[in-house]
This record gives C-alpha cells, structure tokens and sequence, in this order.
C-alpha cells in the first residue's frame, strides 16, 4: 500500500508519499507561500533530482494538484498513476476531547473537527481545507485523520484538569490536551524496539526539543502528562513562547503596557521564549553561537531552557514513580550534543549516566548513556509522517 501523508499549515504544504511494504519514502515536498506571491513547490522524488516549480498557488487546493501532478510526473514523479495510492492520512493538530485516536475520516469527523476551530484557531482550519481538498481531488480514495491531541487523551483527570472553576471545563473544555503526540508516540515505539523491551513494560520520558518543545511522560505506552497545555504555550521555554509563568503577568504588562488581548496573546506566542531573553533568536544554533563569544544574555537563555527542561524530566519521573528511558528527539534534541550533557548533568542520583563520547552525535538514532546507567539515555530523530502512514495503515486493515 502507498500512503500520501499532508500536513497543511496556513500557508503551507509539507508532504511525503511513502511505500508501506517496506516503509520507505518514495517521494517528498515542501510548498510555500500558498495564497501569496512567489508560491513555490520544492519536490523530490528518492533516486531523482530535486524539482522547483514556481507557479501561484491561490489555495490549497491549487497546491494539491501540483503536488498530486509532481508525483505523477514521468520525469521527476515518483509513481506512474494515482490510482496508486490508496489512502491519505492528514496531520490534524487539534481533536479536542472527540477522538482518543486516529480515525477514518467522513462527515461527521470533519463536523466535529470543526467545533474544534476555536481550540486551534491558527491550525485547525488550514488542515480541514487540506482534508477538503484532497476528498475532492482524489474521490474514493480513504482519508485518515491523525491528531496531535489524540496521543494525550490516555491522560487522567488529575493531570489534565486546571484549578479553575469546574464550570470553565464543562462549558468550554478548558483543560490540558497536549500536543507532539504523534512525535511522542512514535519515538516511545522506538524506544521499547531500541531497548528489546515490551513497551508496556517500560516508563519512558519523551523530551521533543525544538523551537515548540514539550516533555511526556509515558508510562506502559500511554500519555499520563505533559508539558503543553490547553495550548502550546504551557510547559518548557521555547524559541519564541514563554512557557509557564506567574498568570498574574499577563495583566500586569496589560496594564503598564496598555495592550490589548491579541497583542499580549503575540507577546506570549511570538516575542517571548528563548528570544525574548537573549534578544538575538529564536534559534538555538544562532543563541549557542552567541553564547560561546561571551553574550551574557544568549547564555541566560540558554540556562533558563535547560533547567525547564530538567524540572519536567525530574517531574515526569515523580509522576510515574520512575524512570527506564529518556529519549531526546526534534531539531536541539537529535541535534545539539551540549544541550544534552547539560540537561542530564545532576541526574545521577537518578541513575541517568551520560556518555560524552557516545553523545557526540547529531540526527542519528542511538544510545549515549554509559553501559552501566540504569536509566538508559537516547537520541531518535522523530518521524511523524512515518506515525500517521502507520496509524492509516492499521485502520485500513
């Protein structure tokens, strides 16, 4: 079976086709710039050379058939029809409380994803247009939604309710939901095969470190917290969002600031984190550079998201009673080798022994803790698409 795996952003298009008989990708792309001037397709099928196409792309839907045409393509596609592909499986960040797991997409799905617009106002709709669009492209070809949610639901109330008013949840589903799950999923899956172990013998902790970041905690393959909250703000300091803090801040610098809602909302979501205090990035390669010449600033931030991350780890494993694995995974945790000895350094009495030598690596899947640390210590890049070709698979079956 051939799965075709879309991720729509607002303005953009991430996809790859992949080969499920032996799991391999046989095409992947990028578009950008959708519904903007200098819309551009960036293609490439395995074993061929990249294609650029430039050409507007007033919508999704106009996006999609580029795509679907690129893969087709005699010269640079990866296929020769499309009756080839027999399912697609969409990315859908949010599911709210409605599905505790991917599901095959009809009308109904696409009703409730759609009650759910004001939970993920800036993701939501960008993916149901990518759902429309393919329904109407590829007609009786099955749609498989996967929800970045759906990983979390396994959650119990203690974790996930907030200490407001109950009224606030049952009128409105204020409540933590979590996100990543399918990154949180799939590197826990690895793990247990990594290790030779039965996943539901195992406490793991998934550390997905990125420019958005989140920690997990994942005890016998189920979700029983989590960093992010009712939305992605919650949780650790990341490249722009501030993570947890003092909610009496935020109407703090309303009031001196005199800003409106959407304004603080900005302020939280896209000038805080990592960039707000260096003022230099919201990237950590750019903070780690800046840090090495001496900036103080770069240097504070780069603390101040190290021992977030450490508080969740140490948290994660009060949760579960314990620890087996940590996994680190997404751009700084496959990537950064000092994030990673300085998140683990002081957590010896814990059992967790980093090997520096074996940590010297970046985007490969490995063990780098010493032979003799009981909490074992590894590196997997993650693959979300690989998640959702998986999840479409099995409900196809």
């Amino acid at each position: 079976m051939k799965v075709l795996v879309v991720n729509c952003g607002s303005s953009s298009l991430k996809y790859q086709l992949i080969d499920m008989v032996d799991e391999s990708v046989m095409a992947k792309g990028l578009v950008e710039r959708i519904g903007i001037e200098g819309s551009i397709l960036t293609h490439e099928a395995t074993g061929k050379e990249k294609k650029v196409i430039e050409e507007p792309m007033k919508d999704h839907k106009k996006a999609l058939e580029l795509v679907l045409e690129a893969v087709v393509n005699k010269e640079y596609g990866a296929i020769e029809s499309m009756d080839e592909i027999e399912a697609v499986g969409h990315r859908v960040v949010h599911a709210g409380e409605k599905f505790s797991d991917s599901v095959v997409i009809n009308n109904e799905v696409i009703a409730a994803l759609e009650e759910c617009i004001e939970l993920a106002p800036l993701h939501n709709p960008p993916n149901l247009i990518g759902i429309r669009a393919c329904i109407e492209l590829m007609p009786g070809v099955k749609m498989v939604g996967v929800f970045d949610t759906a990983f979390h639901q396994s959650m119990p109330a203690s974790s996930y309710i907030y200490a407001l008013p109950y009224e606030y949840y049952e009128k409105y589903g204020v409540r933590k939901y979590g996100f990543h799950g399918t990154s949180h999923k799939y590197v826990a899956q690895r793990t247990a095969s990594m290790l030779g172990k039965d996943l539901d013998s195992l406490k793991i902790i998934t550390c997905h470190l990125g420019n958005g970041a989140s920690i997990t905690a994942i005890d016998k393959g189920k979700s029983v917290d989590t960093s992010m909250g009712f939305t992605p703000l919650e949780g650790l300091v990341m490249g722009t969002r501030s993570g947890d803090l003092d909610p009496a801040i935020i109407t703090f610098i309303m009031e001196k600031e005199n800003l409106s809602v959407n304004e603080m909302n900005n302020l939280l979501n896209k000038k805080s984190g990592v960039l707000g205090i260096s003022g230099i990035s919201s990237d950590f390669r750019d903070i780690e550079s800046s840090a090495k010449q001496g900036n103080e600033r770069a240097q504070l931030a780069l603390n101040k998201f190290n021992v977030r991350v450490k508080k969740y780890i140490a948290a994660c494993a009060a949760v579960m009673g314990g620890v087996d694995a940590i996994v680190f995974t997404a751009g700084l945790g496959e990537n950064s080798i000092s994030a990673r000895e300085l998140i683990c350094g002081g957590f010896e009495f814990m059992g967790m022994e980093l090997d520096k030598e074996k940590n010297n690596v970046r985007g490969k899947e490995t063990v780098v803790s010493t032979d003799s640390s009981k909490v074992k210590i590894l590196v997997i890049p993650t693959n979300e698409e690989l998640m959702i070709a998986r999840d479409t698979l099995e409900l196809l079956k």
